[in-house]
């Protein structure tokens, strides 16, 4: 995992969650908000935070400052993905499938933030297992940091490129 800086980068915001949980006292309840911000630049880079506030505007605040420090670089090709690959993070697991040019990005919720941030413009995901909110978003950024192209293989086995590709 390759964390960036995000000084460098024009990263766009998305809110995913805003939870509610409240506390009972004295003087009846006490609300406090948490939330989780995707960021992004749309040219590979992604990261997630967590924010936890008494006021809304706050919890966004502080999750946008956590993604901005934990941005990493994904790989890409050609506007999809380089191969299948399955993202776990709890009880939630995230299956992606590259698709051809054209498709579009067939994700529903959390996952679907993450991947139109990182430049994702056509893929086939499908949630299995958990869909809450928290773990998808973790389990789709571990997906795509498990992408590898062609070449990082060769070079990782040692052997030519075109017998990576060939079989």
């Amino acid at each position: 995992m390759s964390r960036v800086k995000a000084n460098d980068l024009l990263l766009q915001d998305k809110v995913v969650y805003v939870g509610r949980t409240a506390k009972v006292v004295k003087g009846g309840r006490r609300f406090n908000f948490s939330a989780i911000v995707v960021v992004g630049d749309g040219n590979g880079h992604v990261g997630y935070g967590l924010g936890k506030a008494s006021e809304v505007s706050d919890a966004v605040s502080k999750a946008q400052e956590a993604a901005k420090n934990n941005v990493v670089k994904v790989t890409l090709k050609k506007g999809t993905l380089p191969h299948e690959t399955i993202g776990r993070f709890g009880a939630a697991k995230v299956l992606f499938r590259p698709a051809s040019a054209g498709t579009g990005v067939i994700a529903a919720g959390a996952v679907r933030a993450v991947l139109e941030l990182c430049g994702v413009q056509d893929v086939l995901t499908k949630s299995l297992g958990s869909t809450n909110p928290h773990n998808s978003v973790k389990a789709a950024v571990n997906g795509l940091l498990s992408l590898e192209n062609v070449e990082s293989v060769a070079r990782r086995r040692g052997i030519a490129l075109e017998k990576v590709i060939n079989g």
